[in-house]
């Protein structure tokens, strides 16, 4: 019994320092963001004005100040434009996962087609792809439709990912076939057994796939910058890599603000993230 609770003992304060390790990261950007621009200035100098000595960091602010906070929120109203650049593609990506991957990946669950496997192994193939491989063809069609330097360059690939029908797949796939079934017989359609059967048995899914897609969007960097070249247009992740030392304060706070939906809807969905994750590592 001893050597069991040195055991307990040993995992505790491992998992307590990884928790610190994970945890560190947004307490770095909260003191940033706490610290006037002279504190910020001594501690961060040597890493962007190449001043001699090390850079330092104190978890405490020796003069906590709310500056940055007022000068983001009331003096930078590029700040909330990229926001709700930010708001309008996610929003749009989501809603587009809604009603084009969630009725094809019930499509592929539960109905039977010639070359429905192929397809669906391109499906997942397209999925496994790394952007990089995928950007000039993409940037090709988006220039032939007149759609660069919009929104929409971003949103049509992004309603047509292949990753929300990947994670419904093998959600509606747990929904007894003789459900399905017994509901034909009775006479209902196919759109009425959707409606009525599969989105409601598959709604944690449907939430684990906004949730993934939510934190996919929200984050975006190489796709707006190879097709915004408009500043309005940027979303607001574009916003954090212009970091500098006259605006440090500013940006520390920006990246808080922009943390916090992402944690949020992390929270608010994260047992349903678990279940979509689950269910996709199972096989056919």
């Amino acid at each position: 019994m001893r050597h069991i609770k040195n055991w307990r003992i040993i995992a505790f304060i491992l998992l307590t320092l990884m928790v610190c390790l994970a945890v560190y990261p947004i307490l770095f950007l909260l003191t940033g963001s706490l610290k006037n621009s002279g504190e910020l200035s001594q501690d961060l100098g040597p890493i962007f004005n190449n001043r001699e000595g090390f850079a330092k960091w104190s978890m405490f602010p020796e003069n906590p100040t709310l500056r940055s906070y007022v000068e983001l929120l009331i003096d930078s109203p590029s700040f909330f434009v990229m926001f709700w650049n930010s708001i309008k593609i996610v929003v749009l990506v989501l809603g587009g996962h809604l009603l084009v991957g969630v009725p094809a990946a019930w499509g592929f669950a539960h109905f039977g087609f010639k070359g429905k496997k192929i397809l669906f192994m391109i499906y997942v193939a397209l999925m496994l792809l790394p952007f990089q491989v995928l950007m000039l063809s993409e940037y090709l069609t988006i220039n032939a439709l007149h759609l660069m330097n919009t929104h929409w360059a971003i949103i049509l690939p992004g309603i047509f990912s292949t990753f929300p029908v990947f994670i419904m797949y093998n959600f509606f796939r747990k929904i007894p076939k003789e459900i399905v079934e017994a509901a034909r017989l009775d006479g209902c359609g196919e759109i009425r057994i959707f409606w009525n059967i599969g989105i409601p048995l598959g709604a944690p899914g449907i939430i684990a796939m906004l949730v993934l897609g939510f934190l996919e969007y929200w984050n975006l960097i190489e796709q707006p910058l190879i097709f915004l070249n408009d500043q309005p247009l940027w979303p607001l992740s574009l916003y954090l890599p212009n970091i500098s030392l006259e605006k440090a304060g500013v940006d520390f706070v920006a990246a808080v603000i922009t943390l916090l939906p992402s944690i949020l809807i992390f929270l608010l969905g994260q047992d349903q993230m678990e279940q979509g994750i689950v269910a996709s590592t199972k096989k056919e």
